[in-house]
């Protein structure tokens, strides 16, 4: 295969899907997702053996616990998929909504229309939901998508690229208006982020090193994240038994995620009363804990944590915990080490916790709440194509606003100026 002439064909395709998108109506599209739910349901199980190929091929490949949790498929991720597509169906079409018009001193009348983007790359590794997620999102939002999985999920992927095909045939929307990349060559992905002349955006999701590489060689605007490195503050006015949910929950729901908690802080007059039970819970986990000084007189069995672990996202059973003499003490440093993703208090405080909305300058700042909410479903974006820790454009967890773009309209009746 000649990368170059691939994916190449691929742009071509997609450039041309873009423009008949544009015309697809909501109706369209959404008859288009429900039609792929309704494939995905049928095709589970071929969907599943492809998928206990890669898993098979990852265990051979000595893939650790955490990837191989990203990469998994079952029953009860497939029905998310299929809750996904109908949740994105459901949920407003924002394409060609109409806002701020006004009439001019001239007479004309401006005002700006909300449009898709056009064609968009996904790049991403190990989690093959992702295909959905990213097909449905773009769909919606009246964009053609070019994805390219990793290769640990290569036949996961082209399952599920069947069944997003086999819906886009019975509803009559364009055939490339959703491809999947069927090589896993590194060379397509170099291709892709530098194809300006056919790829408008892309979204890397997936490790530290692949964000980095399509940061720092994309040609096309890219939409990113590279690093989870979320925290907890357990506030001196927490409640005990919020702040033992809530720290358990943050980190041991799932490890191997962006929006688990790397870092727990917990106030100093309230460290003595938490962290015993905390560690214990984590124990029970399997969780190894790296603390503070402060944090070690009082759990004297856990390891000394260094100051590189302030800012690693370990995306495994490992937490760091500091003990901080104050609110400010724990602002500070979630704004030194955060990755701007997610960043949580636990208080009964109000005056604080809105000091902790404003002073915290992340995408997805909590009160009394876990990081694990921040995702795209869980905030009603029906999926996400992926979370921004940029300020431009689109931050936090991106949905279909996110994938669109607006244009300036001017509405005249033979104006000229003067």
């Amino acid at each position: 295969m000649n990368i170059a002439d691939y994916m190449e064909g691929l742009g071509q395709r997609a450039r041309a899907a873009s423009r008949t998108m544009l015309r697809a109506s909501t109706d369209d599209k959404n008859r288009a997702l429900l039609a792929i739910a309704e494939v995905l349901d049928a095709r589970r199980p071929s969907i599943l053996e492809e998928n206990q190929r890669d898993l098979e091929a990852g265990r051979s490949q000595g893939l650790d616990a955490a990837l191989l949790d990203r990469l998994e498929l079952n029953d009860a991720r497939i029905d998310g998929m299929i809750e996904g597509l109908r949740q994105v169906a459901a949920l407003p079409d924002p394409c060609g909504e109409i806002s701020d018009m006004k009439f001019m001193p001239s007479g004309i009348q401006v005002g700006k229309k909300r449009v898709p983007l056009g064609v968009i790359g996904i790049i991403y590794e190990s989690r093959p939901n992702v295909t959905i997620d990213a097909a449905s999102l773009c769909l919606k939002s009246g964009n053609a998508t070019i994805l390219r999985g990793g290769k640990e999920a290569i036949h996961s992927n082209q399952a599920i690229a069947r069944c997003i095909e086999e819906g886009l045939a019975k509803t009559g929307l364009p055939a490339h208006a959703v491809q999947v990349v069927e090589t896993v060559d590194r060379e397509a992905v170099g291709a892709l982020i530098t194809m300006t002349e056919y790829v408008d955006v892309v979204v890397p999701r997936g490790g530290k090193g692949l964000i980095e590489r399509i940061s720092r060689d994309a040609r096309v605007s890219v939409i990113k994240h590279l690093d989870g490195i979320c925290h907890v503050y357990i506030d001196e006015h927490a409640d005990a038994r919020k702040a033992h949910a809530i720290a358990l929950n943050s980190k041991t729901h799932r490890y191997g995620v962006c929006n688990a908690m790397e870092t727990l802080l917990v106030h100093r007059a309230i460290a003595n009363d938490v962290l015993p039970a905390l560690a214990a819970a984590y124990a029970e986990k399997g969780v190894e804990l790296r603390g503070c000084e402060a944090t070690r007189a009082i759990l004297p069995d856990i390891s000394a944590a260094n100051d590189e672990d302030w800012d690693t996202e370990y995306l495994a059973p490992i937490l760091a915990v500091r003990v901080v003499d104050s609110f400010d003490e724990a602002v500070t440093h979630i704004n030194t080490h955060s990755s701007q993703h997610t960043d949580a208090i636990v208080t009964e405080s109000f005056s604080l916790a809105q000091r902790f909305l404003t002073e915290v300058d992340s995408s997805s700042v909590m009160i009394n709440a876990s990081t694990r909410f921040a995702d795209g479903f869980e905030y009603g974006l029906g999926a996400e194509i992926g979370i921004s820790t940029d300020k431009i454009h689109a931050r936090g967890p991106v949905g279909l606003e996110g994938l669109t773009s607006q244009k300036w309209i001017v509405l005249g009746d033979g104006h000229i100026r003067q």
